[in-house]
Order: structure tokens, then sequence, then C-alpha cells
């Protein structure tokens, strides 16, 4: 653990002694306690326990990381009692009003203190014992997914063999900050969509904006998990979603013109059934960091340069090659055990038509060895020429495996803008950012202002597949930006393929 994510988790236990405390001041006033004790983190806990006469082993238990948490609110719900709050509605303000509710019950002059031997007569119904119970257990999980960590399964090769498909893993929200919920009013543990329902599993009457606790940036190489950027709109429609985005299918239907597409998808909404997603409701998506705010990026032949230096690929990440072996027969067992290859399968091998020489998806290490071991004579990458890339935009001669330069927008940083790299950058200003943004007889236009220049409001981040030639990614849609981060990806706690793959259970992931 960091030194980072240990200091959320004393600034995260310091809160929840320090937003009651103005309420204690006056609580404790009402109990005899001398108030200022109600002020000085800690003690007041201690004091709460002495009050409500409930067992001293509690106070020493908060401190134990992240379960010390939930026994630090039923010391607050404990001590309320003492103040004839038994009702179901006064405990879940005591838990969630931040303190709120501690300085109303100390201010207000009809509640007074009963003490813990009156608070003890009370008896609750075996109804309401349930009810508590499972309460208690929703709120708990809801705070570990939201502060802590969520799981999260592998659902395609995009990342392989980094990453496999049915990995599942722990997605810590200590690395970047946890980050509060935009729509917090949702059904727990679902994402966007009721099961066996078609509807939203979240109300967007209240809307938080854009907020992290203890932020720290995301860092080159990190495994990330985040909210989809493409999936802010998408067609609500089996096989679409993230599976087919909306912008792709917007861009094909009006054959490379986006507007003319989305104004077709538009007009056949029993065919494209639309929706509008807040960010933290968009798809999670998981890859490779390669890019930070404020860096130069640019990909030369699959190789990907960061302010003008190579970056080695990921051990275990996948690309094309084509291999020219010394004409050796190749045996199926070896290739498997040695470079992780099933010669059997079309997609990691294939052959060319001429003798020896094969189109091969190899990790870097097998690259490496096969090399070293005299088996291939000589390994190409095999470049992809497909040039339907973000921006879109023909004045851009990239492609797949050859991209760029760009720049990175980084926050506060001031970016001059010109024709050239509007298209490029436009996305961010306008959807991310949300400003109003257009282009008229060659002059931009920020919220109807003319402008050559934009200074950045938010870090943004460039994300790669480890498996380069099968992975959607920013060299599709563009940036992240840094209020879309969900967490970093942490260890593999299961893996399944016709049973358990037990070589990668509590697997840390780099």
């Amino acid at each position: 653990m960091t030194a980072h994510q240990i200091l959320i988790l004393i600034e995260i236990a310091l809160a929840l002694f320090i937003l009651p405390a103005f309420g204690l001041y006056f609580m404790f006033k009402k109990a005899g306690v001398p108030a200022w004790k109600g002020l000085v983190p800690v003690l007041n806990s201690y004091e709460m326990i002495k009050l409500s006469k409930r067992p001293m082993y509690l106070f020493f238990i908060q401190f134990i990381p992240v379960v010390g948490w939930f026994f630090s609110l039923a010391i607050l719900v404990e001590f309320v009692k003492t103040f004839g709050k038994f009702r179901f509605y006064q405990h879940v303000l005591t838990v969630c009003s931040l303190g709120l509710y501690f300085l109303y019950v100390g201010l207000n002059k009809e509640d007074k203190f009963i003490g813990a031997d009156a608070s003890k007569k009370y008896k609750k119904s075996a109804a309401r014992e349930w009810i508590d119970a499972g309460i208690f257990a929703v709120v708990a999980a809801t705070l570990i997914r939201t502060f802590v960590f969520e799981a999260y399964v592998i659902p395609t090769p995009s990342m392989e063999k980094t990453l496999l498909v049915n990995d599942f893993l722990f997605v810590s929200k200590f690395s970047y900050g946890p980050r509060i919920p935009n729509t917090p009013i949702a059904m727990p543990f679902v994402h966007h969509t009721m099961p066996l329902f078609d509807m939203k599993s979240y109300v967007e009457w209240i809307h938080i904006p854009y907020t992290r606790w203890f932020a720290s940036p995301v860092k080159r190489n990190d495994v990330v998990v985040f909210n989809f950027p493409a999936g802010d709109t998408v067609i609500n429609k089996e096989g679409y979603q993230s599976e087919q985005p909306y912008y792709d299918v917007a861009r094909m239907l009006g054959n490379g013109d986006i507007n003319a597409g989305r104004q077709l998808v538009l007009n056949d909404p029993d065919q494209y059934p639309i929706i509008v997603r807040p960010v933290d409701k968009q798809e999670n998506y998981i890859k490779r960091c390669v890019g930070i705010a404020g860096d130069t990026l640019q990909i030369k032949n699959q190789i990907v340069y960061i302010n003008g230096q190579a970056t080695a690929l990921p051990a275990y990440s996948e690309t094309n090659y084509i291999v020219v072996t010394g004409g050796q027969q190749l045996d199926e067992t070896a290739m498997k055990d040695e470079y992780d290859i099933d010669i059997n399968n079309g997609e990691e091998f294939q052959q060319t038509g001429v003798p020896n020489r094969y189109a091969i998806l190899l990790t870097a290490v097998a690259r490496d060895k096969m090399l070293k071991s005299g088996l291939a004579k000589n390994i190409t990458p095999y470049l992809d020429s497909s040039k339907m890339v973000y921006p879109y935009d023909p004045q851009y001669n990239w492609t797949k495996d050859n991209y760029g330069p760009f720049w990175i927008p980084k926050k506060g940083a001031t970016l001059t803008l010109n024709t050239f790299n509007y298209p490029f950058y436009e996305r961010a200003i306008r959807d991310y950012e949300k400003n109003k943004l257009e282009i008229q007889n060659g002059k931009i236009f920020i919220n109807d202002k003319e402008s050559t220049s934009y200074t950045f409001k938010m870090d943004y981040y460039w994300m790669m597949g480890d498996n380069r030639h099968q992975s959607q990614d920013s060299r599709y849609w563009g940036f992240v930006p840094e209020d879309h981060v969900v967490g970093e990806a942490w260890m593999i706690w299961m893996s399944w393929k016709n049973g358990v793959r037990w070589s990668r259970l509590f697997k840390k992931i780099k």
C-alpha cells in the first residue's frame, strides 16, 4: 500500500471523528460532560462510548483500516439513542447527514439526554432487527464500493495476455482518490440498468458535479478502470451499447459524415433508441495508461514514444508479427509451453503461404525468447494501415500503428487553437469541459467569443489495450478525462476458464 493510500485511510477515519464534532459540543453539554471534549477528534468517540455504556473495545476497533469505519458509525448510532432517538430514519440521518443531525439534536431544546440505562430499555421488533441488519449491510457494501475497492470482471481480450477474459479483479479507489457518484440516488450494486427491466437504475434530479476526495493523478503504465468516454450517448439496444458505440454507428450511416449519420439515427428511434448517461453510469472500460497529462505522444510502427523517447512494450502485451523461422518443425506442445502460442488457434497463428513465414500474435516476452532461442531468424511488426482512427478527419494521415504526434491536455495548461488541431481537441473542450464551441469562416468561437487559445480545466490521459490490434482504445475515441477515472486495477482474486485458473489467483496486476 502506497503512502497516498495510507493517507486516504487516515483522512477518512479522521473525518468520522470530525464531522459530528460541532453537534457533539452541544450534545455533551446536555449530557453534563465538558462540551469542549466534543470538539476533540478521537476523544469525542471515547466519551460517546462512556456515555452510552458500550464496551470499551469498540474504541480500539475503530482504528482497524476500513473495518473500523463501520464501528465508528455504530458508536454514533448508540450515542444518539441516549437522546431517545430509536426510529429507523433517525439512525439513517445519524449515519448519512455528515454530522448535521447531531447539530440538530444538540441545538433542539426539546431533545434531552435520557442516559444509557433508559436507552437500553427500548427493544426492537424482530422485523426491525432484520431491517437494520440489511440496511447496515447495504451501507457497508456501498461505502466499501465507493471509497475502497470495487469488483470488476474482464469481458474482452483487449488486455491479453496481461489480463485474460474472465479474470476477476479488485479495483482500488485509493490509488487516485475516491470519486463521489454524480448520481447518488441509485439502486445499490447495479450499474446503469435494472436487471430484468429495461429501465434506469438511477435518478438524475440530484446530480453532484465532479468531486474527488484526496485526488492523486494517474501514473504512466498504470492499468486503469474508467468510464467509457464515448458512452455518454448510447443506442439502448442489444448488440449496440459499447459493442457498437453510437458515434461509430452515426459515422457509418453517414458514410463518414457523423452529423448526417446522427440525423439518420434520430429520425429512426425504433431502430436506434437513444439514451444519454451521466459520467458515473457510463460503461466501465479497462486499459493501460500510456500517456499522462502534459505528455507529447506519438506511435511509430507500433512503438509508443513519449516526449520523443521510445517506451518498452508491457511484458505480456500482444501484437501481430511476421515471424520467419529457420525451417524447423514447429511442435504444438513446445510452442504452447515455451511461447504461450496455440498454433491451432487462428487468431494467434496463421500460415502466410510462404514457407517458414508465419503471422503470429506474440507477447513482448515471447518475441524476445523466440529470437534468443534461434527459432526465429527475423521478427517484424505487422502494421495495420487502417486510417479509421480518431478524430476521423482526412487532414490527419494517421493509422492505428503510426499515429500522432499530439499533446495530451493538462489542467491549467493553455493550448493554441487552430483549424488543424481543432478536430482533435474539439470533444474535450465542448463535451468534457462543457463549452459552446464552433468554427465559422476559419475562426474558432468558444462560448460565442472568438478564441485563439484554450486553458484546460482537467487532466487527460491516453489509454491503450495491451492487445494492441484487438483493442478499442484512445486511438478510436480520444482522451480520457480525469473525471472518468474509476480506479486502478489492483489484484486478480479469481480467474476462470473451464475451471479455476489457479496460477492467476491473487496475482498483482502490473
